[in-house]
């Protein structure tokens, strides 16, 4: 719960930098934004988005723990480790995300019409004058440190969880088992899904698509996240 409150926590805030303008957006004829506003934004989306991809992965580990070394579970997963965890999650995406806002904030631009529902930086960087190698290569390892390889820690987790609830002999001892990793592998797969889609796709996918992915990590995914684990409890 430690963990699932530290996601409940990340998705408010995740929410809290882009929906209350959409919104206003939506229902006003002027839709502007100020730049500090739109950095702000900018940066509470790729840091909770960031974060949210290395807190998975963190969870993933739990429920590895959990399911395959159970009796030595409140040793390995101690509060003191959870917290250690957690707050290695926060300050990567903080981090990153610092590092991606200042970079692209330094581009100069030709034009202040974003075409997107938010200050979503994929849409901003497009509004550059030039292009820059430098903050290329920034989207590029920060999109494969915080999404393939942590996803690769969480498919690593499931193929031992898996092999061990093969293992269990009784059908009531492998629901509960499954059902213990439903939630969370329901989570991911929502989650990774749409993000791997919107940072690692191909540039000439329209912008169109891309505003409705960014809908589906940035406004479905954080609402169904508290539904989905309340069915679980």
């Amino acid at each position: 719960y430690f963990l699932l409150g530290n996601l409940s926590f990340m998705d408010i805030c995740y929410t809290s930098a882009s929906i209350p303008t959409l919104l206003v957006n939506l229902l006003s004829s002027q839709k502007t934004i100020i730049f500090s506003g739109c950095a702000t934004q900018m940066y509470l989306s790729l840091a909770m988005g960031s974060t949210e991809c290395v807190l998975l992965a963190v969870m993933a580990y739990d429920r590895y723990v959990a399911i395959c070394k159970p009796l030595r579970y409140p040793i390995i997963m101690s509060r003191q480790v959870c917290v250690q965890m957690a707050a290695i999650s926060w300050v990567t995406g903080c981090l990153t995300a610092l590092q991606e806002t200042g970079f692209a904030l330094q581009m100069p631009l030709c034009g202040n019409l974003i075409d997107h529902f938010t200050c979503e930086i994929l849409a901003v960087l497009k509004l550059a004058c030039t292009s820059s190698l430098r903050m290329d290569v920034i989207m590029l390892v920060v999109s494969v440190l915080l999404l393939p390889v942590p996803m690769l820690l969480i498919c690593i987790s499931y193929v031992f969880i898996l092999s061990t609830i093969l293992r269990i002999s009784s059908a009531e001892g492998r629901s509960k088992a499954f059902s213990t990793c439903g939630a969370h592998l329901t989570v991911v797969i929502l989650y990774y899904g749409a993000a791997l889609s919107m940072y690692l796709k191909a540039p000439s996918s329209s912008q169109e698509t891309d505003k409705v992915i960014s809908l589906l990590y940035g406004v479905l995914t954080p609402m169904l996240n508290p539904i989905i684990y309340s069915l679980r409890n």
